[in-house]
């Protein structure tokens, strides 16, 4: 059968995000509610004398100046900026762009609560900055292969697992070998096996997705952590002891102050995170190829009337998508700590799908998402140098917090590709 290059105009339509008058009042009286506890609690509830310094610069960087404000005074303005923007929530009546506003109210809302956090102090906020992308970096990676995987139609849950492997084998190999290019490429290898594991489960006996993702992250877990115990610490210093790649900092762009050290002064993973963050979103939203993914992922039947082999299309992408994953998890090993521990991943791999569903299985959407997440990982270790008050448990609680907030779907409805899940067989 020939292929032919259009589909039902359905399939290529853009994705509108529209908010229902309820939801956008509803998030508008929240913005209310934070710019209430922003002016009695970080503005009226303390000390006027009270000062927080912001250090703005890191090296390579251009040094510049810290940032000296008054708590009090900076959090009245910003509860004021906060109220506004929540009311014109309340009153206005287009539901475009309610998501924008929404984000300006919590960003001011969290530079009030830093400013209260740092009084009688100093907060490195570049370093904050720096450590937020390298949290995000590997959620990134995560929410990619969900991304590859749903607009196939074919659910991962095994993102946790293909984590694993991917540090597992990555760290091992890295070590070994003394190069960690190689490692990396065995952490990819890993994540893909496992994504094939996924498809094959899936795809060729119909298996039922969620479960056979669930069984190969308790497989994974189960066994990284039987070699752990029985191959890596025994030879610790050989087989679990990888160096990292040290930070690349590009020309001229390092330099940039506050931006060039969190943006251009990082490790290859960082990179390449990025460079698969555009690659992704072009070959999917631009490309024959990603029009085809998406059609099998929302009408397998009608993709295939028109030749398109669904079966071929999920396959790859399931295992392009471990591949991904894979990445990501050496990223925790060569790219992080440098040696590879038991369940060192702590989740990250249904947090980075909580960040896919976020962004509505869309590239930058998931980034937004993923950056939220890694500053919430970011903030509770240095709210805990900066002995806020908070008990630490609760600190550590953030991101997960957010992420039972993100699937409980209280930001609102998110529709996955419609054939997402859904066995297909031929007739």
């Amino acid at each position: 059968m020939t292929t032919v290059g259009l589909l039902p105009s359905d399939v290529a339509a853009p994705e509108v995000r529209l908010v229902g008058v309820a939801r956008q009042r509803g998030m508008g009286v929240f913005l209310l509610l934070l710019a209430i506890i922003m002016l009695l609690g970080f503005g009226l509830g303390v000390p006027a004398s009270d000062r927080a310094t912001f250090i703005l610069t890191a090296p390579p960087a251009v040094k510049v100046a810290p940032l000296v404000m008054s708590v009090r005074l900076i959090s009245i303005v910003l509860a004021a900026c906060c109220a506004a923007v929540g009311v014109l929530l309340l009153v206005r009546r287009r539901s475009r762009g309610t998501y924008l506003f929404f984000s300006l109210g919590v960003l001011l809302f969290l530079w009030s609560f830093l400013a209260w956090a740092a009084r009688g102090a100093t907060l490195n906020f570049v370093e904050m900055l720096a450590a937020t992308l390298i949290s995000t970096t590997p959620l990134v990676f995560g929410s990619l292969s969900g991304i590859m995987c749903e607009r196939a139609g074919v659910i991962n849950i095994a993102i946790e697992g293909q984590f694993l492997a991917g540090a597992f084998l990555g760290a091992m190999i890295g070590s070994v070998s003394g190069n960690l290019w190689l490692g990396t490429l065995a952490g990819a290898v890993a994540g893909g096996l496992f994504g094939a594991l996924l498809a094959f489960l899936a795809l060729r006996y119909g298996a039922d997705q969620i479960i056979v993702g669930v069984v190969i992250v308790a497989f994974c877990t189960g066994l990284t952590n039987f070699l752990t115990e029985q191959v890596l610490t025994p030879e610790q210093t050989t087989l679990n002891s990888p160096s990292t790649f040290a930070p690349i900092a590009l020309p001229l762009l390092s330099k940039i102050p506050i931006l060039g050290p969190v943006l251009f002064d990082q490790n290859v993973f960082v990179y390449l995170a990025v460079v698969l963050l555009v690659a992704v979103n072009v070959g999917l939203f631009r490309t024959r190829w990603g029009l085809r993914v998406r059609a099998v992922g929302e009408h397998p039947r009608a993709a295939a009337t028109v030749g398109i082999s669904v079966m071929r299309v999920r396959y790859r992408n399931v295992i392009l998508g471990g591949v991904i994953a894979g990445i990501g998890g050496a990223s925790f090993t060569i790219g992080s700590v440098g040696e590879f521990s038991p369940e060192m991943t702590a989740g990250l791999g249904y947090v980075a799908l909580a960040a896919m569903i976020f962004g509505r299985w869309r590239p930058y959407g998931a980034l937004g998402a993923a950056l939220l997440f890694g500053f919430a990982e970011s903030l509770q270790s240095f709210l805990a140098v900066l002995n806020v008050g908070i008990p630490s448990p609760f600190l550590s609680m953030a991101p997960y917090v957010i992420t039972i907030a993100v699937v409980s779907g209280l930001v609102g409805r998110v529709r996955p590709p419609a054939a997402d899940g859904q066995p297909y067989t031929r007739e």
